[in-house]
This record gives structure tokens, C-alpha cells and sequence, in this order.
């Protein structure tokens, strides 16, 4: 377990330099509560971005993006809903995914949950 534990620390990193470079700024990192956790919290402008980042060793079932289901989805909104509530923002949000793995290139999908 230590070892995806430390996989997924350096997923994070990585995801959270890459959106730095591109002119995000960081919030927050690993935000907890009762509905789970999300990777990052950024600005991005005047959005606050909710950022789960995916790893995955292989692209089986879909790779690392197909792997933010409809379940993972509620479970980052709820979490969003938190942190919104106990920070008071009231400006737009989006949830945004950083995807990767093992000798792919980098995804960021913008937006993820939009219609």
C-alpha cells in the first residue's frame, strides 16, 4: 500500500507542477472531509478548479481518464460542496482531470464534468 501511497503523491506533484507552468495557482492540497478527497484545489483566473488527478501502470479498462466514473464524479462533487461551504467562495468552479500513465502523455481535460 505504501508503494501506490508514494505513486500517487508523485501523480500529484507532477499533475500540480504541469497546471503551475501553465498559470494555475495552488489553493490547496489533498482536501479531506466525510465525502472523500480532492487531489487539488487551484485558481485558474477568477475559477476555483477542483483537480483529481489519475495515474494508471496500464491502459486497461480505459486508461486513467475512463477511470473518473460516474461514482468518483458525486463523490468530488460533494467534496467540492464542502469545501465551498467551510471557504465561502462565491466565484465559478469547474472540476478539471489530469490523467497520465506510464509512458503516455500527460491529459488535461478542462472542464471534465461540463456538459
Amino acid at each position: 500500500m505504501a508503494a501506490k501511497t508514494e505513486v500517487g503523491r508523485e501523480a500529484e506533484a507532477r499533475a500540480e507542477e504541469y497546471l503551475r507552468r501553465e498559470g494555475l495557482h495552488t489553493v490547496t492540497r489533498n482536501f479531506r472531509c466525510r465525502s472523500g478527497e480532492i487531489d487539488l484545489i487551484m485558481r485558474d483566473g477568477d475559477h476555483l478548479v477542483f483537480v483529481e488527478v489519475r495515474y494508471r501502470s496500464h491502459s486497461a479498462y480505459g486508461g486513467a481518464a475512463a477511470s473518473v466514473d460516474r461514482n468518483k464524479q458525486q463523490r468530488l462533487i460533494r467534496s467540492a460542496q464542502s469545501y465551498l461551504q467551510a471557504n465561502r467562495w462565491s466565484g465559478p468552479c469547474r472540476f478539471d482531470v489530469v490523467a497520465f500513465g506510464k509512458g503516455q502523455e500527460k491529459a488535461w481535460i478542462r472542464d471534465a464534468f461540463g456538459a
